[in-house]
């Protein structure tokens, strides 16, 4: 693991996205193509804005998308599929974008995005982790044991309520209960791994990620077994920190 941290929010997002721009270069170098999964949230909005300000040629960039709520019209202000349309697909033109519907059976969903994902590793995940340390939406007790690429997962009631502290939703009620995700195993594949992860809220998790053993009751402990993880905090999320 290699950790930056006490920077603004803004130069944590921007060391990143320059991090991960670095990243997707070198692999369009080697192979023509680079492959890349997305996390969205509030916690990734520096992050995208500093990435259209990169270099990176998108045009061979094939673009996936790391979970979605099930049951959610693309229109609604909490779709994953609309931020990423919204705050950087219309912006930025990629070869291929791979996003998951939130309407339609779930299963056939997961059949299709799974054939897409598979057909090539991955070589950047840019993977954010919740205030329950949660990574997509693998809340704790997190499944580390499937091989599948993407499941079902139910929501627990600390990762609803961050939806609604970021302003997805108005209140835990409307918050879905239910998400498709790609798992611990699919993301652990990613070849490279940012987290960018900023905000007061996520100083706990953070402490907890890094200072625990690995364990499925908190998910993101599990990057500590990545070969090649790097972790971005800014100067509040960074704060019980030694």
């Amino acid at each position: 693991m290699k950790l930056y941290k006490g920077q603004s929010t803004q130069d944590m997002g921007r060391a990143a996205a320059q991090h991960g721009a670095a990243v997707l270069r070198a692999s369009v170098a080697q192979k023509g193509i680079a492959r890349a999964l997305f996390s969205t949230g509030a916690s990734q909005f520096t992050l995208f804005e500093a990435l259209k300000e990169q270099d990176v040629p998108w045009d061979k960039v094939v673009f996936f998308h790391l979970d979605e709520y099930i049951g959610i019209d693309e229109d609604h202000n909490a779709s994953f599929a609309r931020y990423l349309k919204d705050r950087f697909l219309q912006d930025i033109a990629v070869k291929e974008a791979h996003l998951i519907p939130g309407k339609g059976d779930p299963q056939t969903i997961i059949s299709d995005i799974t054939r897409e994902i598979r057909k090539a590793p991955i070589d950047l995940g840019f993977i954010g982790i919740g205030e329950n340390a949660h990574i997509a939406f693998n809340d704790p007790p997190a499944n580390f044991e499937t091989k599948e690429a993407f499941h079902v997962v139910k929501l627990d009631e600390g990762c609803r309520r961050q939806q609604v502290h970021e302003g997805w939703f108005e209140s835990i009620e409307q918050v879905p209960q239910l998400a498709v995700s790609a798992t611990v195993y699919q993301i652990m594949q990613c070849r490279t791994i940012i987290s960018c992860v900023p905000g007061e809220r996520k100083q706990q998790s953070i402490k907890n990620t890094l200072e625990s053993d690995v364990t499925n009751m908190i998910p993101a402990t599990i990057l500590q077994t990545h070969p090649d993880w790097h972790l971005f905090l800014d100067d509040q999320s960074s704060t019980l920190l030694p």
